[in-house]
């Protein structure tokens, strides 16, 4: 079984097109298994992951297209989160949804995408909405 870490935050847009790629993966239905991360950074009202309507959306879409999944939460810094729960699980992929932002918003305001890259020896898939 090939095992896929898909890293979720609200948007919905990025995380249909994180689910889209992962079910388009060649003999998904029988071969992968994913398991979607949401990471709260902020929750004071103390949802859990299955009230996130991207992680929804994105576990609609997998069960649509025959993909068994699993959700996942953390709180914390959320590139970090991601890289060790791939660790975690040995994850054969980390599939993440990128955002559009200029060199300087990505230097002021940081980067999870960038934080995966670089933290991990693992294959990341990048997908855009």
């Amino acid at each position: 079984m090939y095992e896929v870490v898909i890293a979720v935050d609200r948007n919905e847009d990025r995380a249909v097109a994180v689910a889209e790629a992962v079910a388009g993966l060649p003999a998904a239905a029988e071969s992968v298994h994913a398991t979607i991360l949401h990471d709260f950074t902020d929750n004071p009202q103390g949802a859990s992951v299955g009230q996130v309507a991207a992680v929804r959306r994105a576990t609609d879409i997998l069960d649509a297209a025959g993909i068994d999944t699993t959700l996942a939460e953390s709180s914390g810094d959320p590139g970090r989160e991601i890289v060790e729960l791939a660790d975690e699980l040995d994850a054969d992929l980390i599939c993440i949804g990128g955002r559009k932002r200029s060199p300087a918003g990505k230097a002021l305001f940081g980067s999870v995408t960038q934080d995966v890259f670089l933290g991990t020896q693992r294959p990341v898939l990048l997908c855009s909405a």
